[in-house]
């Protein structure tokens, strides 16, 4: 006599058959419709496949021979992205205990939870236009950029540790009378530095990756080196520098994951 085994299977993500099947039909519907009305100029499309093939075909072998450009460019982002992850953070650290709802006042709150808004709503691309246009074309615009990338997302991160503290530290040092202040540094603050620290390795590798695109639009760094190469037509260079960043973004990555694994 056989018995019958119970077999487990993973539970739909949508229990209703119809509802679930209906949902797949009007996604399809919907890609079908935007697809057939979007304004693609198709011979356009197939023109680019072919300027494309000229691109990739000219940019084989990479050419290193100057290499003199693609140090100093290398350098000039590395100093961007350091500049603005020492700023950002400077910023981000009151910012973020404004944004902290167990710690300021209902006015203060709504001001830094705006700020922080505020610089989260554009890309930096956006931002680095801006500070190109108005204090021109170089890396102190790409840092400015940064910098605001920076508390974007610094201060909101450090914010909701904040409001995770343990708070009868805080509430034990008022209860002695100590200040705002000294609240703060001894009460809040220790809770807060092993993230502070991530946060800031995380940040930097962000923002070295970040500054190859903002130069892009003429914010200094590699990224302009890069732009300047696509300009000339220089394909064969401009491969040599995308292989440059990506080694650098791998190395970045490497030693920030390893550094945030030890302060862990």
């Amino acid at each position: 006599m056989s018995i019958a085994k119970d077999t487990w299977r993973k539970p739909s993500f949508i229990a209703n058959p119809l509802l679930r099947y209906g949902l797949y039909a009007a996604v399809a519907v919907y890609v079908i419709f935007t697809l057939t009305t979007l304004p693609i100029d198709w011979d356009r499309v197939s023109d680019g496949m072919r300027r494309a093939q000229r691109i990739f075909s000219g940019a084989f072998p990479p050419n290193f021979e100057r290499s003199g450009l693609l140090i100093d460019g290398f350098l000039e982002s590395l100093k961007i992205a350091i500049l603005a992850t020492v700023g950002g953070i400077l910023l981000s650290v009151p910012l973020a205990f404004m944004a902290a709802s167990n710690i300021a006042i209902k006015p203060v709150y709504i001001l830094g939870r705006g700020i922080i808004i505020v610089a989260r709503s554009f890309h930096p691309v956006i931002v680095a236009i801006i500070f190109v246009k108005a204090v021109g074309f170089g890396p102190f615009a790409g840092a400015l950029t940064l910098v605001v990338y920076s508390i974007g997302f610094v201060a909101k991160l450090l914010a909701e540790r904040i409001e995770e503290i343990d708070f009868g530290q805080v509430e034990a040092m008022r209860s002695v009378g100590a200040g705002f202040f000294s609240t703060l540094i001894y009460a809040v603050i220790p809770q807060i530095m092993p993230r502070l620290v991530g946060l800031g390795i995380y940040q930097l590798d962000s923002n070295l990756r970040a500054s190859a695109v903002v130069g892009i639009v003429g914010a200094g760094g590699i990224g302009a080196t890069l732009a300047n190469a696509f300009g000339r037509y220089d394909y064969d260079f401009a491969l040599a520098i995308t292989m440059v960043i990506v080694g650098v973004i791998l190395v970045s990555e490497a030693i920030s994951g390893f550094i945030r694994k030890r302060i862990a």
